[in-house]
């Protein structure tokens, strides 16, 4: 893969590496393949199929590679994705967007340590106002990653998502620059 030059830097942290895509990458995306409690909280239902293919694995990989803010989350190995997708130059924003594919990875504070060091690189480096996400209203454990890293609810989406029959609300959440407080939320200050 060839980096251009809005190729996003590589960005260490204390106990992870965000990087860009490298050989073996899809073997290990498709090993990891699709948790079905992990989908459910990207809104997968019951019938989204749990088997990830090649093709997929190897698309995943190129999107990664293709996007201007994007980077794997590599924790001893590949871990999961993150990105600042929609990067508005002019009003300086962007969403947020996260997905930890192994199940033994969650609940140990590896996501908002990710989130705040990907918060102080759209603030800091990229000079971003604000930052945006949405987020399923049942995803309590995400909302509370989000809310440890400095977001704030501002606002629900009633009934956004039918997922298996049922309708869910969204969470709109969004911190601004003056409210990341760079030292405070460093990686290690959890």
């Amino acid at each position: 893969m060839i980096a251009s030059s809005d190729t996003p830097p590589d960005l260490q942290s204390v106990g992870f590496l965000l990087r860009r895509p490298r050989e073996g990458d899809a073997d290990v995306r498709l090993r990891l393949g699709r948790h079905p409690d992990i989908y459910r909280m990207f809104g997968a239902g019951r019938s989204f199929p749990g088997l990830f293919g090649h093709g997929e694995a190897d698309a995943w990989v190129t999107r990664i590679a293709e996007h201007p803010a994007a980077w794997i989350i590599d924790q001893d190995g590949l871990v999961g994705e993150v990105r600042l997708d929609n990067i508005n130059r002019a009003d300086r924003r962007a969403n947020f967007a996260i997905g930890i594919f192994d199940p033994d990875r969650l609940g140990k504070g590896l996501g908002t340590a990710v989130i705040k060091r990907v918060l102080a690189y759209a603030f800091d480096e990229l000079a971003l106002h604000r930052v945006s996400l949405r987020v399923l209203a049942f995803n309590e454990r995400a909302i509370a990653a989000y809310l440890k890293s400095g977001f704030s609810i501002e606002g629900r989406e009633r009934e956004s998502a039918l997922i298996d029959g049922e309708w869910h609300d969204d969470i709109m959440m969004g911190i601004l620059a003056a409210d990341f407080d760079t030292r405070r939320n460093a990686p290690g200050n959890e």
